[in-house]
């Protein structure tokens, strides 16, 4: 199988003698010797390990910024990474991003000043206009600098656009390959038949995609991957397309490329995903990776469940489908046979008289775990609910829907006592736990507020009801 290459910078890598599992923050302090990306909370969160990733997408180079401290280097082949220290020019001229930051005094001890370096970056590289809070919600100041930061990201975004950096992208094309390409025993397949060959030869093999849950196996855990089987380059799961019953959301489709289409059928369901994690983690993970590994606390999938979603499930050329929520059997097991693996899942579109709600409690607005997420998708006529979809994260040892709130609801007017019987028969489909995020009282407690939520925002004038995102 052909070895893994990348740039690095503008140095051609060729990958070899090493951990596949190694992150690339590893790799670029202990064997490139790049020292400016830093290590803070080693899990994705803190954003002092970021850097820029560039593929070739469509003939056109996309810059985005990711988390190198989860990143697995089997992970990059026909890649570019940029760190701080390729950005300036040969004569040693600051880019003007990080002029801009000393400028405006952007930088405080300096040891998060990277990580925001590169954040900005990719931004001014990205197509359209920018959220200057959303480019920045992964990257944490523990010395207070923002306002400064947020005026140097001002300040550079008024930048022109650069040129195409057409080197770079006939390199990355040249380095595209049919083939499946090896470290070890990590193994990147760019085909759909080849990563159903290779999950049916190794049916205990560690699939990722953004290795955004599994890498902490890794850096927190310490736990040893033996075979890895990274998705990443197949391009038949990396497809998004609205057919006539639904969005075809194969399982290599990140967050960050999904958001906008679901946003445009699901105003909530978008703006769940833009609070999951950041920017960074966005750019890496996906939503098949999110119901695949089946956790409890995983936001996408109360949403996928609320709205009838259906999932496929492949194992050599056979493929079978089911509802989302009858993916999940118990804690940590999921209905996922040896050989099988998830390859796309499919969003029906809402119906024309449905209210579909989501909302996410955790203790930070950015960047935290769900307490409780729940989603209610309800159609509705003359008053009179005629069909309830309830689904909660959080609240059980999965992602669960809710019959006996379904119950209460179906064929009932829309009405506040209807809601209370609602809230009420929420002690029979839920007994949840304490854990460091929420008591188990609290959980009850605004799960059942939340359908009261539902209700005043659909019944009350949106201008004043409407509490997006909280």
């Amino acid at each position: 199988m052909p070895d893994i290459r990348f740039l690095l910078g503008s140095e051609p890598i060729v990958l070899a003698g090493i951990d596949p599992c190694m992150t690339l923050l590893d790799y670029l302090r202990f064997k490139a010797g790049l020292v400016g990306t830093k290590e803070g909370c080693n899990e994705g969160d803190c954003g002092a390990c970021t850097v820029v990733r560039v593929r070739s997408v469509d003939g056109v180079l996309r810059y985005e910024a990711i988390t190198s401290c989860i990143q697995f280097m089997g992970a990059l082949h026909g890649c570019q990474i940029l760190t701080v220290e390729h950005l300036a020019d040969a004569n040693g001229a600051l880019h003007p991003v990080q002029r801009a930051l000393v400028d405006f005094d952007g930088s405080q001890c300096g040891f998060c000043t990277p990580g925001f370096v590169m954040s900005i970056f990719a931004a001014t590289r990205a197509p359209g206009d920018v959220d200057i809070d959303d480019v920045l919600a992964g990257n944490l100041c523990r010395c207070t600098g923002y306002a400064p930061i947020v005026r140097a990201a001002e300040q550079a975004l008024r930048e022109p656009a650069a040129e195409t950096d057409t080197a770079t992208l006939e390199t990355l094309e040249s380095y595209k390959t049919d083939e499946t390409v090896s470290l070890g025993d990590f193994h990147a397949p760019a085909t759909l038949d080849d990563l159903a060959a290779l999950v049916a030869a190794h049916p205990d093999a560690t699939i990722v995609a953004g290795a955004t849950d599994v890498g902490l196996w890794v850096t927190k855990q310490m736990r040893r991957l033996d075979t890895v089987i990274y998705i990443g380059r197949v391009a038949e799961l990396a497809r998004l397309h609205e057919a006539p019953d639904g969005i075809e959301i194969g399982a290599g489709v990140s967050y960050s490329d999904a958001m906008a289409t679901i946003a445009t059928h699901y105003p909530d369901f978008g703006e769940v995903i833009r609070r999951l994690g950041a920017v960074q983690i966005r750019n890496m993970g996906t939503l098949g990776g999110n119901v695949a590994n089946g956790s409890p606390i995983g936001d996408a999938s109360p949403c996928l469940i609320a709205a009838g979603a259906t999932l496929h499930l492949r194992c050599g050329q056979a493929v079978r489908s089911l509802a989302v929520e009858d993916f999940f059997i118990d804690y940590g097991k999921q209905d996922l046979g040896p050989g099988e693996f998830v390859e796309r899942i499919t969003l029906p579109y809402p119906a024309p008289d449905a209210w579909f709600r989501a909302y996410k409690i955790s203790k930070r607005f950015d960047q935290d775990i769900s307490a409780v997420l729940g989603a209610f998708n309800l159609t509705h006529a003359d008053g009179v609910i005629n069909e309830a979809r309830v689904a909660f994260g959080g609240m059980a040892a999965t992602p669960k829907r809710a019959p006996a709130v379904e119950a209460a609801l179906t064929g009932a007017p829309w009405t506040e006592a209807t809601v209370a019987r609602a809230m009420a028969a929420l002690d029979q489909d839920f007994a949840p736990i304490d854990d460091l995020r929420a008591s188990a009282a609290y959980r009850l407690t605004v799960a059942k507020n939340l359908l009261m939520r539902l209700f005043i925002e659909t019944t009350e004038p949106a201008e004043e009801t409407r509490l997006v995102g909280i």
